[in-house]
């Protein structure tokens, strides 16, 4: 079962304003990213049409917190860990870290927290409605120990 995973990724020219930063809209990009990464890792999707019903995961909160920039080029970790699973939603908790260029500004660049709803919706655009997730994430994912959670 997993509760926790890392991507790294470089920061492109394109995911930054005029001055070289990181627009803070990415972030929410990069959690995203992450997320996906996560399920791919286990052999899941997010999103699938079953039989003409789209099913996946909604967002329904999401929210970071700023403690440096990031720049062009800058190589960066991005850690999710579960926070918690219910019947229909997962929540995680992000930890940005800069890791190149190292030394005194290398670490901890932001902290998110994304919560996802499992969503089953009828055909041609009906309406979406919360539901039990599949059996397979229930069976691979699960929630972090209290200690790993919101790591330093």
């Amino acid at each position: 079962m997993a509760y926790e995973f890392r991507m790294r990724r470089q920061i492109e020219f394109v995911e930054t304003d005029m001055a070289g930063i990181v627009h803070f809209s990415n972030f929410f990009r990069f959690m995203e990213a992450t997320e996906h990464a996560f399920f791919r890792s286990l052999g899941l999707a997010l999103h699938e049409d079953r039989n003409g019903h789209m099913q996946g995961w909604a967002r329904v909160q999401a929210s970071c917190q700023y403690a440096r920039p990031l720049h062009y080029r800058d190589e960066v970790e991005i850690e999710l860990r579960v926070r918690e699973k219910t019947r229909s939603s997962l929540a995680y908790d992000f930890v940005f870290r800069r890791i190149e260029p190292a030394g005194p500004e290398a670490g901890e660049v932001a902290r998110g927290e994304l919560t996802v709803v499992y969503i089953s919706g009828a055909r041609a655009g009906g309406k979406l409605r919360a539901a039990p997730m599949p059996e397979d994430v229930t069976r691979l994912v699960e929630v972090a120990p209290v200690s790993s959670r919101n790591p330093a």
